[in-house]
């Protein structure tokens, strides 16, 4: 038997404005969902000014499954559409 734990692929983005790059990148964080993880800050100029806008991307890290199969092709088949395999052990 082949186990496999799963999650969904799900992300969400937000922007935010600021002077100070580390007090725009630290809402960010703040702002995650439960269940949630800030995976990329992505930091640009404004055209006029010294603020900065910064495009924070959270992807889920709840909700993990097990799900079991036969063989490697029936666990596959078994990992519904929007999750992600993340680990896969034999019993």
């Amino acid at each position: 038997m082949i186990h496999a734990l799963i999650r969904p692929v799900e992300t969400h983005t937000i922007t935010l404005k600021g002077e100070d790059l580390a007090e725009v990148r630290a809402q960010l964080a703040a702002q995650a969902p439960e269940g949630w993880a800030l995976v990329s800050a992505m930091a640009t100029m404004e055209k006029a000014g010294a603020s900065r806008s910064v495009e924070g991307k959270f992807e889920r890290r709840d909700s993990i499954r097990e799900i079991e199969a036969e063989d490697m092709a029936a666990l596959e088949a078994k990992v519904p559409d929007g999750w992600r395999m993340l680990s896969v052990r034999r019993s």
